[in-house]
């Protein structure tokens, strides 16, 4: 039975035999970026790419070149609905638990699914203490957050944030959090998968010169702040009301601004 259109599957430009898609099933030593396509288009490819470039030299050593990965986007979405949801993975032909071999680029998983624009909030974010392996990458096999958000959800909250060692809130379990103080975005300093979608709306926040800063946040400190939200690649803000039992303050303001920021980045194309 073939599937809908919105789902479409491409590893290395071919589609993919049942039989061939059996040992993808179980890759747990792999790396990935996803997005919203919108009309056919992309917004931030540049960053997109570069997370790929960066999750595979620290996983593999080496790297697919970028015309390659997007030579296999655009043949995708030559055949998929124009507006979905796309992941690019990149893992190691060799597997995992096994010498890998220096002379083979990772090999290339593109997946589409129906669009996507995240849940309306606002949220509340349970608080517990968790530091991701290699933050920096986003990578496959991170049963932690799923535990975590539903360990949330069974407690009454929306989904999960993370402390690290020092207290510091860092992310959530697949969004990064943004704070207000009343005049400009303060983003956590402390370790965490800057995501891609962050990256557009803090260029263009550059842009639109709207004050921005690292700050180390922890609990103690969300009294002092005027308003929170989370982001991924489903959405550029969603509002947060309360994270452990700290309310915060509603501030639809800097959602609009958010929001602002992220469509400001044009769309292009692969």
């Amino acid at each position: 039975m073939a599937l809908p259109q919105e789902f479409l599957v491409r590893h290395n430009g071919e589609t993919p035999t049942a039989q061939a898609l059996v040992p993808l099933a179980f890759m747990g030593y792999a790396h990935f970026t996803a997005m919203q396509v919108r009309g056919g288009r992309i917004r931030g490819l540049d960053l997109h790419l570069a997370r790929l470039r960066h999750g595979s030299l620290e996983l593999f050593g080496r790297t697919t070149p970028d015309d390659r990965v997007r030579a296999q986007l655009r043949d995708a979405l030559r055949d998929a609905p124009a507006d979905l949801s796309l992941t690019v993975t990149l893992h190691d032909p060799a597997g995992e638990f096994t010498p890998t071999d220096p002379g083979t680029f990772p090999h290339v998983l593109i997946r589409t699914a129906p669009p996507a624009n995240g849940p309306k909030g606002p949220l509340a974010l349970s608080a517990v203490r968790h530091e991701r392996f290699l933050p920096s990458v986003k990578h496959v096999g991170e049963p932690a957050k799923t535990f975590f958000l539903r360990q949330a959800v069974a407690q009454g909250f929306d989904d999960a944030a993370f402390l690290d060692h020092r207290g510091r809130l860092s992310e959530a379990s697949i969004w990064n959090l943004a704070f207000w103080d009343g005049s400009g975005v303060v983003w956590p300093s402390a370790e965490m998968l800057h995501g891609v979608t962050m990256g557009i709306v803090r260029r263009q926040l550059d842009r639109l010169d709207v004050p921005q800063r690292e700050a180390d946040i922890t609990l103690a400190d969300l009294p002092s702040l005027a308003g929170c939200a989370v982001l991924n690649s489903w959405t550029p803000g969603v509002a947060v009301h309360r994270i452990g039992q700290v309310p915060l303050p509603e501030a639809p303001a800097f959602l609009d601004l958010l929001h602002r920021a992220y469509e400001a980045e044009p769309l292009g194309t692969a």
